[in-house]
Parts: C-alpha cells; structure tokens; sequence
C-alpha cells in the first residue's frame, strides 16, 4: 500500500525478492482530478509502476471517511480476525492514510510492516524526510516497524529492522527520498527472510515526549520571514520543501514572491551591504544575476529567478526591472524592494 516516488522504490525490491513472496497485490490512490477546473490527472506514480510490472492494482476511496470501512482485496478481505493466517503481509511505504483497526486485526502484529524513514522515535509523522533536512539535522535513517492501532500511537510501533546514515552536505528531500526508499526496500526484504527463517527478532521502541514530530508539510512551512531566518535556514527549507510548495516571500504591496533556486551569497560588495541595511531588503546584483536580499544573522540570500503572483516565472533581472515605485523602500523609483513579514490571512 502506498502511492509516491518513495512507495515505487520500496516495492522494486519487494519485487525483485522473488523468494520473499509468491502473490503481490498493490493498493493506492485512484487518479483525481486536480488544478483548475480539473483541467490535470494525477496518477498514483505506484499505480503507474505496478502495471508496468503486471502486478493487480486496487483503489481505495478518495476520501478517508469511506476508506475506514474500505475492504481489502481477497483473500486478505477474506481471513479471520481471530487467527489470521501467517502467509499474509500487510506492507505499507508513504500511504498517507491511518489503517483502521478493522483492517490491521485481518493480519498477525508481526505481519504488519511499514517502512519509515526516519530513526525513530524522531519525526514520527507524515513528513519525516521533509523535517529531517528542515531541522538540519546531520543524521536520519529508515527503520521497518509495526503497525499499531491508531489509538495506540502512530508510527510507535516495535521496530524490526533500522539503518543509519549520514545527510549529504546540501541534501534535498529528492535525494534524501531515493536514497531511504532503496535502503528502506532493502530491508524490508531482509526482515521478510529472516521471517521466512525464524530468526526475525523486534525491539519495543522507545517512549521520548521530546523526539521531533513531522507534521504535513503546509502553507505555513513555506512562509519565509527574512527577519527571523538566516540565508542558510531559508536555503535548507527550499531544499525540504520546494518539491510540493514553493518558497513564499510577502511584498511591501502584499503581493507574494516565490523564491526559486536560492543560495547563500558569501561574498556581497561593500555597496550591496550599505544599500541593504536591514533584513527584508532587496537589490539586484550584476555580478551574480540575482536578487540579493538581507536576512537574519548579517547573511545575504541570492536568487536568479522569482514569480510574481498571478504572474510567470522570471529572471531575477527581468522581474528587477518591472518594480515598481510602490514596492521598493522608499516608494520612489530607486533603492532597494522592501520585504514584509507574510500575512496568512
């Protein structure tokens, strides 16, 4: 069960382990209609791959208060919450839906497995990879642990198989994503052998109030405030975040900005420097073809290319020489564009 990029990587090795399975079923999302006035389809990328490797493709319903009474395809629909057979395997890998109970009890508790990437307990949640690189942290990992009842604590469950690894300087949620899935389909198909074997073994997970969540990413996360964030904080949520929300700056006109490509500017001249004396503050550089802004901790942002909204994707220069007066600090036709805090209402 799952839907994404990082589902599709997970069941390319469950696939190729032919000796881990003898019948694959594959559930996820049905297209939906999206954009404006449904003019675009988006396609489950796992549905996409499951036919391509001829396995069955179920849907579920696109909306999670019909899916809590959902039924599982046969045979799984089929088998006793009372003894459930030991053959079958529930597997999910970025589903974006909670199983109800009614549907984890048709499995024995060590036959519910969900591949995680995170070290938990930390960045529990539907956005663990997203909160890992927004965080900075220097260390993540993936780990194939056992599904519970919600009630009982999402993503809480024992833990069968974990692997640890570094965070590559300038990582982002793309990289982060392929590199997890494959470690995550690895071993997933490691803990089905030693299954197979006998020899699987869990370990209760720890209880840490303290451990980082990872919440849904929202528009929120992609607000940027150049007077409580640094270049470098700004650069590291882009690399997060930018794949499913772009970057958002508010204009002196409470007009939106987004911020495409950014970059820390280590080298700033002397007169970008005194042009910009506050965080919020933008000119346009020659040298870089960016549009340099102040932020927060005496660091300087570039970016090459901006859209305005309503509004197409630009150029830094190109978007620089249509300011207008109104946008700019001192409301004439020259120095620098001001940046507001964002107004979420």
């Amino acid at each position: 069960m799952g839907r994404d990029e990082f589902s599709c990587l997970v069941l390319e090795q469950l696939y190729r382990a032919r000796d881990v399975w003898t019948e694959l079923l594959v559930v996820t999302q049905p297209d939906v209609k999206t954009g404006r006035r449904g003019s675009q389809l988006s396609v489950s990328p796992l549905k996409i791959l499951a036919q391509e490797l001829d396995l069955p493709v179920h849907f579920i319903p696109p909306d999670k208060a019909t899916f809590k009474t959902w039924q599982l395809p046969p045979p799984f629909s089929l088998a006793s919450t009372s003894n459930p057979p030991s053959s079958h395997v529930l597997i999910t890998a970025s589903f974006g839906r909670i199983l109800p109970a009614s549907m984890l009890k048709l499995f024995l508790p060590s036959r519910r497995l969900n591949v995680h990437p995170s070290l938990l307990p930390a960045y529990r949640g539907a956005a663990p990879i997203q909160h890992t690189l927004l965080g900075g942290q220097k260390e993540t990992g993936v780990c194939v642990i056992e599904m519970m009842e919600r009630k009982k604590g999402v993503d809480a469950g024992a833990i069968w198989a974990q692997s640890r690894m570094d965070v590559p300087d300038g990582a982002t949620f793309e990289t982060m994503r392929d590199i997890l899935s494959r470690e995550g389909g690895r071993l997933l198909v490691s803990v089905l052998r030693d299954t197979l074997a006998g020899k699987a073994t869990s370990t209760p997970q720890l209880s840490d109030p303290s451990a980082s969540r990872a919440p849904a990413i929202t528009a929120e996360d992609s607000a940027i405030d150049f007077t409580t964030m640094s270049a470098e904080h700004i650069v590291r949520r882009y690399r997060a975040i930018s794949h499913q929300k772009p970057l958002i700056a508010q204009l002196k006109i409470k007009k939106n900005l987004q911020l495409h490509s950014p970059s820390i500017c280590a080298e700033v001249s002397g007169e970008i420097k005194a042009s910009l004396m506050s965080p919020g503050l933008a000119t346009y550089d020659p040298r870089t073809q960016s549009l340099i802004i102040r932020c927060a901790d005496d660091s300087f942002l570039a970016v090459p290319q901006v859209k305005q909204q309503d509004r197409s994707l630009l150029k830094a220069k190109e978007w620089w020489n249509g300011v207008r007066p109104e946008m700019r600090v001192s409301g004439e036709g020259e120095g620098p564009v001001e940046f507001v805090r964002w107004d979420v209402s």
